[in-house]
C-alpha cells in the first residue's frame, strides 16, 4: 500500500473567524441524522402508500427523499469544511434523530401527517442552528441552514396540505 492510502483523517483547526466549530458541526450532524431517518421514512411512504392519492403522494415524496439525498452530502461537507469529522457510524449518526418511525397499518392521510410533523421538527432543529450560527460569527452555516428550513417547512406544508380532510 502507497503512503497516499495510510492517511487517516482527522479534525482539523480551521482559521476562519468561526468561533464555535465543534458546537456548529455537532447541531450540523444532528440535522444530517434527521435527514438520512427523514430519506428512509419518505422513502417507505413512497414505496407504501395506497388509495386515490397515490400517484400524487408517490411524486410528492419522491421529490423530497430525492432533494434531501443532496442535502446529506452538503451537510456533511459542511462539517469537514469547519475542520470535524463527519459521522462515519450509522448508529452515531441516528443515535439524536428527532425523527420518528411508522407505526403498522398507516393510512396515506397518516403517512403524510407524520412526514409533516418530522419535517416541521427539522426546521425547528435547523432555527436553533440559525441561532448558533450567526452567534458564532459562521454566516455560511446560518445560510445553508436557512435553505435546508426553508425545504423542510415548504414540504410540511405541502403534506398538511394532502392530508386535510
Amino acid at each position: 500500500m502507497t503512503d497516499a492510502l495510510k492517511i487517516v483523517a482527522e479534525d482539523a483547526k480551521v482559521k476562519t473567524g468561526i468561533k464555535n466549530a465543534k458546537g456548529i458541526s455537532a447541531g450540523l450532524a444532528d440535522v444530517l441524522g434527521d435527514t438520512y431517518r427523514l430519506i428512509f421514512k419518505t422513502h417507505a411512504c413512497h414505496w407504501n402508500v395506497e388509495g386515490p392519492l397515490f400517484f400524487s403522494i408517490h411524486k410528492l415524496t419522491e421529490g423530497q427523499y430525492e432533494e434531501m439525498f443532496g442535502a446529506a452530502d452538503e451537510l456533511a461537507e459542511r462539517i469537514r469544511a469547519l475542520g470535524q469529522m463527519a459521522p462515519h457510524r450509522l448508529k452515531t449518526l441516528l443515535k439524536d434523530s428527532v425523527i420518528t418511525d411508522l407505526e403498522d397499518g398507516c393510512t396515506a392521510g397518516d403517512m403524510c401527517e407524520s412526514l409533516a410533523k418530522d419535517h416541521e421538527r427539522v426546521a425547528h432543529r435547523l432555527h436553533a442552528l440559525i441561532e448558533l450560527a450567526e452567534d458564532s460569527s459562521d454566516p455560511v452555516t446560518a445560510d445553508m441552514a436557512t435553505a435546508r428550513s426553508t425545504f423542510h417547512e415548504k414540504a410540511a406544508w405541502m403534506l398538511r396540505a394532502i392530508s386535510k380532510d
